[in-house]
């Protein structure tokens, strides 16, 4: 969302207009990232304000937010502050909102944890960290969209949370489970993460890294994220037994992976055997 105005970046008011023109619903899922050039409050707030200032000039009616569970809980954390404000912010606006709050994606576990135990790398774990009821992206989306076709869910704040919360050290027993493979693991202290934080702070290109690093006083708490989805299932009209589990999700990253690197050996071998076949043809034995 940092890069340039093209049509319809929220970081330029100007482009919104023509982006928006026949849309009748709007699902917002727009954050900065660890590698633009601007800053999260650039993107996260300002450039927000400007999305729901022109959704609610070109007369869009709905509004579907992806915030972050517990956001207001964690003032001193830029993302989670933003994130609140823009909740606070969108309940003083006069569209028909759902504010959906999710707390982990299940597709980034898989660089944290699943190919590190496969490729016998280091799994880093920072101290006894929070566990999180983590979720698959595909199943947020569905969440979304059934809110689109609910009017129930207007003017809601409602949490889209996994099954169960999963700590570090689980994930990993799981990995290893399924992999057949057993994991490094390297402990990270939070105070280690917290000076690193101080350093990038010092250099503007940095700050975004640092932002991101704030983020790990969240889970450094070590208390669950976690929430009830009664009401979230009820008022959406999802079967809970339709969402992805986290073992369900892993259990199909690994079988997909192993299958693959099993056709990976069996083509090498093969390749193998033609190469010293041709060999043996070239320089038969006498």
């Amino acid at each position: 969302m940092g890069g340039g105005a093209g049509i319809g970046n929220i970081c330029y008011a100007d482009t919104l207009p023509a982006a928006l023109e026949g849309v009748t619903a709007v699902i917002d899922a727009s954050t900065a990232r660890a590698s633009d050039a601007m800053s999260i409050k650039a993107i996260d707030w300002e450039g927000r304000v400007n999305l729901i200032q022109a959704v609610k000039k070109a007369g869009i009616d709905r509004y579907i937010f992806l915030s972050i569970l517990d956001a207001e809980k964690f003032p001193n954390v830029p993302l989670m502050k933003i994130k609140a404000c823009t909740e606070a912010y969108l309940k003083e606006v006069d569209l028909n909102y759902t504010i959906l709050r999710p707390c982990g994606f299940m597709q980034g576990l898989i660089g944290q944890y699943a190919i590190p135990v496969l490729e016998g790398q280091s799994v880093w774990v920072m101290g006894d960290t929070a566990p999180t009821a983590y979720m698959d992206t595909i199943d947020i989306a569905k969440f979304a969209v059934a809110a689109l076709k609910a009017p129930a869910s207007e003017k809601k704040t409602l949490p889209v949370v996994g099954s169960r919360a999963w700590g570090a050290y689980e994930i990993i027993d799981l990995c290893e489970r399924l992999s057949g493979k057993t994991a490094k693991t390297t402990a990270v202290p939070i105070q280690v993460v917290r000076s690193v934080k101080k350093i990038m702070r010092f250099f503007q290109w940095t700050w975004n890294m640092a932002d991101r690093l704030a983020f790990t006083e969240v889970v450094a708490t070590g208390k669950p994220l976690n929430a009830d989805m009664t009401e979230t299932y009820e008022i959406l009209g999802i079967d809970p037994g339709e969402v992805s589990t986290l073992e369900t999700y892993m259990q199909d990253y690994f079988s997909r992976i192993l299958k693959k690197l099993k056709e990976v050996e069996y083509a090498q071998e093969q390749l193998k055997k033609k190469k010293k076949k041709k060999t043996e043809r070239a320089y038969p034995r006498f």
